[in-house]
């Protein structure tokens, strides 16, 4: 069913712009961006309108909250795919995922599918995760492998994006393998986050050598830096929520300051949120507690003494504890419907302590309910 409906959204495209093209040949070229854009221009259009109920120049004493449309209408939800989420550094992964050469993981963000390995030399590598044949999708879920082959027709493709096998293809006029490799997507770590960015096609590695911390956290990298939050830690699990809402709904409730806490989160009572800082910078916030002291007996064991929780735009939070972190990535499934993935990480020294591990994990499940 998946292959059935790619192929249709791709010969849709085809059949509009490739008339000249010989039968042979009419699906060889197909370019994921370009499709989007194509498909989603509408909507968009009518997104940028909505924009425009609300003033962001008022004073936030006078102002009011953004109107609901932003939060149910699937014209601006389009809007932000193409001005927010297809623009910039986003957290995709972890290093530990892909560890090894043929450690793969995939993934979707709006209409993109993409797919994120390690290749035969050890270099990461990332790219649309669709055959350049058909469009069917290449790869599912995560694991190793050493080549990505497409399920319908057989093409193959190395962990490196070049194409290596196109099954069929005798006769057919003026085909250059290499220009069909897969459609790649830049990619960089930071600390143990896997980031992409889905806007830029035409770059190389070099290009990110030193630099990936500042372009996607600006002057927030040497804050959490100092405080240990790119440090390494052994990954250990990961937990999936899908919740009825927004996804800026979900990422307004973790940057009210602690508004709600004393009433949602009954576990906390007698939390002062008054004792952290709560420090803006251009491409996030972080919320830091100014004392070094544990605010009640126990807090030491699971919170730290002083724990760091930063919101990075656009939809990534980090919970970090000094001995073990949690994060959440925040993705749209619609107007009114978000996937959490919770990603937890522990020091290395107390991957051992299975209490303490399983306490931390049961009282961060049990705040989130």
């Amino acid at each position: 069913m998946m292959i059935v409906k790619t192929l249709h959204f791709s010969y849709t495209f085809q059949k509009n712009v490739c008339t000249s093209r010989n039968k042979a040949n009419l699906f060889l070229n197909i370019r994921p961006r370009s499709v989007l854009r194509i498909c989603n221009s509408s909507l968009i259009s009518e997104g940028r309108l909505l924009v425009d109920e609300f003033d962001p120049k008022i004073p936030i004493e006078k102002a009011s909250t953004p109107p609901s449309s932003w939060y149910t209408n699937p014209s601006f939800l389009s809007l932000e795919f193409d001005r927010i989420f297809h623009r910039g550094w986003l957290v995709a992964g972890y290093t530990e995922q892909i560890k090894e050469e043929g450690d793969f993981f995939t993934g979707r963000l709006g209409n993109i599918e993409y797919v994120v390995c390690r290749d035969d030399n050890g270099e990461l590598q990332a790219f649309h995760n669709v055959c350049r044949h058909h469009a069917s999708l290449l790869s599912f879920g995560s694991g190793k492998k050493t080549c990505f082959t497409c399920p319908y027709h057989g093409w193959t493709y190395g962990l490196d994006g070049k194409l290596l096998k196109a099954t069929r293809i005798t006769g057919i006029k003026d085909f250059n393998v290499n220009d069909f490799g897969l459609v790649p997507i830049r990619v960089a770590s930071w600390g143990p986050f896997i980031l992409l960015n889905l806007e830029s096609q035409n770059f190389s590695h070099q290009d990110l050598d030193g630099n990936i911390g500042t372009e996607w956290l600006g002057s927030a990298a040497e804050i959490l830096s100092a405080n240990g939050v790119n440090s390494s830690m052994s990954y250990l699990r990961r937990r999936e929520t899908t919740v009825e809402c927004n996804w800026k709904v979900f990422c307004d409730n973790f940057l009210d300051g602690g508004y709600h806490v004393p009433f949602v989160h009954k576990s906390l009572a007698g939390l002062n949120v008054d004792s952290y800082s709560h420090s803006i910078f251009e491409k996030g916030s972080i919320i830091m507690r100014d004392s070094d002291q544990a605010e009640r007996p126990g807090d030491t064991d699971q919170l730290g003494s002083k724990p760091v929780f930063a919101f990075i735009y656009p939809n990534f939070i980090i919970n970090w504890y000094g001995s073990w972190m949690k994060t959440d990535l925040v993705l749209p499934l619609g107007p009114q419907k978000c996937q959490v993935i919770s990603d937890y990480s522990f020091n290395p020294l107390i991957k051992g302590d299975t209490e303490f591990i399983e306490n931390s994990f049961k009282g961060d499940g049990d705040l989130q309910r």
